[in-house]
Order: C-alpha cells, then structure tokens, then sequence
C-alpha cells in the first residue's frame, strides 16, 4: 500500500515538474511548438526514475522494463496493436453519432504546418499515456494487488481516479456526474488491460489510440483541452448527452453505453493472453502412497536372489528320415 501510495504522489509531482519546467525552457529557447512535447518527454522520464527508484526500495530484482509493466515478449506488438484497435473503436462508436446527427462543424488546414504540427501532438500522446501507464498500472496496480487482490485494487484505483477527477477544472456546463461515471469506467477498462495480460502494452495501445483519435485526428477536445487539433479543427453542437460540450466525449452519456459494451469485448478478446500470462501454474496436489508388497512375496524374491540359478541343458533336435537321406 505504501509502495501504490508513493508511486501515485510521484506521478503527481512529476507532472509539476515536468510542466514548469518544460515552460521554463520553451521560454528560454523559444520552443513554443515543441513545449507539449517537451513536458510530454520530461514527465516519461520522471515517471521511468520514479519507478526506478521504488523499485531500488522495495528490493525486488528482475530488469527494469519489468517492474515498468513493459516485459519482452512474442505478443507484445500484438498486445499493443489489439489496444489500438480497441482504442479506435471507441472513439468512432463515440464521434460517428454525433457526425451522423450532424453535430459536428469540421475545418480543415491544409498546410505544410498543419501535418508538422500534427506528427508532434501524435507523439506526446504517445509519451503521455505511456508514462500514464508505467506508473499507474505497470508499477502502482500491482502492488496496490499484491496488497488486496484484484478487484479491492481496482475499486481502491477507481475511487483515486473519480477523486482526481472531481477536483480537475472543467468547462462551464460539463456534465459531472457523466463525467466521472466516464471517468471510473475508463480506469475499470484499463485495469482490465493489465489483470488480463500482466503487462501495459495493451493499455498503452488502448489509451493512445483513444486520445490522438478524438484529439489529433478528428480534432475535439480531449479532456477540455483543444490544444492537439491540427489538420481538422472540429467543434461539436448539439445535446450534451451526445457531444460533451466543451470537454468533449468523455462527458458524454453516449460513451458510458461505448465503456459498458468495450468490458465485455475486451474480456473476450483477451482470452489467449490471460490464459498464457496470467493463470496459476499447475501444481500437483495429493500425497504419496506406497503399498508395501506381501511378505510371502518379499520372501520369495529373496530366496531367488540367493539361489544361484540352474543351469539348463539344450540338447540337439533329432533327425528326421529325409535329413539322413537327402536322396
């Protein structure tokens, strides 16, 4: 529990950290740019020498990406391609909709800055929700698990996630209630990702494709944040319960139905990878019984054993009338 503690009110500070800091030096260097980037970078590397460092506490040994959540295995790209799918998903289920109910007033730039720009937010969501993942759930959710089991650590996350949730700011009109429900069902989805696999590979992959499909390719707000749109700038109109308002999806009522039905759809797909990578190991169980011989038995070999053996005479087979006259 302290290790889960610990690991959280890192993660906490170094986003601080990362965020002044990364604001300091697009100061100095007019990096304006690159400074979500930059923070993006910052915070990953804080988060790998947070980890590092609990790791060093807690004396557990074994490589470094293991105790980030990253081991080395055949799946793992498939691990992560299958998150991203599941990732993409979700957020078509969530925007198709609203484009069907015309909700959505769409404007493209078309420009060479346009797609820099765009290869820069695709990168520090990849680094964001990596670092989301290593500490979260490749370092604090296993031992928050360690410590209560799977589903009391999930609640436990759950709720730590609902409380960051309430305390954040939001836009005018946003749906708290929508909102967090939205909030707690994501968390219950990624614990998901690790209690079925044992690694974040799959959560990564989940939670990026998520993030740059609403944010970067399709150009809404991600979390009330419109800073990652780029090429396609879009603004929703139209009911809360569909579009989120200013937030964005993740205060819509149409993505906790989208959250609901991803649960079972990604319990089923996962199958092979917790039956290889997280089932117990069969142990034999019962005791051992031996059945002395009788001792009539016991007797007789004996006596065998110390009787030397006798020996038996082969005598040659007779001849016949036709071998003693071939003619």
């Amino acid at each position: 529990m302290a290790l889960f503690a610990a690991a959280m009110v890192w993660l906490v500070c170094a986003r601080a950290v990362a965020t002044s800091a990364a604001n300091g030096l697009a100061l100095r260097f007019g990096l304006n740019d690159t400074e979500p980037l930059l923070q993006a970078m910052l915070l990953l590397f804080l988060a790998v020498i947070g980890v590092a460092m609990l790791r060093s506490i807690d004396g557990r040994g074994g490589r470094l990406r293991e105790a980030l959540g990253l081991p080395a295995r055949a799946t793992s790209r498939e691990e992560w391609r299958m998150g991203a799918a599941i990732g993409w998903g979700l957020a078509v289920a969530s925007i198709l909709p609203m484009a069907l109910g015309r909700s959505l007033n769409a404007q493209i730039w078309n420009a060479p800055r346009a797609y820099s720009l765009l290869a820069l937010s695709l990168l520090t969501l990849a680094a964001l929700t990596l670092a989301h993942a290593i500490v979260i759930f490749g370092y604090a959710l296993p031992r928050l698990i360690e410590a209560t089991g799977p589903a009391r650590a999930t609640l436990v996350l759950v709720a730590v996630a609902a409380v960051h949730a309430a305390m954040i700011p939001v836009p005018y009109s946003t749906p708290q209630g929508t909102r967090l429900l939205v909030e707690i069902l994501a968390t219950v989805l990624l614990c998901l990702c690790w209690t079925r696999t044992h690694a974040v590979w799959l959560a990564w992959g989940l939670h990026f494709a998520w993030a740059a499909s609403t944010a970067a390719l399709f150009g809404l707000p991600l979390a009330g944040d419109s800073s990652f749109g780029s090429v396609l700038d879009t603004r929703a109109v139209g009911p809360v319960w569909l579009t989120g308002g200013a937030y964005g999806p993740e205060a819509a009522a149409l993505s906790i139905v989208v959250l609901i039905v991803a649960i079972p759809v990604l319990v089923r797909v996962t199958d092979d990878y917790a039956w290889e990578y997280t089932r117990a190991p069969i142990v034999s169980g019962g005791y051992d019984v031996t059945i002395a011989p009788p001792a009539a038995h016991v007797a007789m070999e004996e006596a065998a054993q110390t009787t030397p053996p006798a020996l038996v005479q082969i005598q040659p087979l007779a001849s016949t009338p036709a071998e003693r006259n071939p003619q």
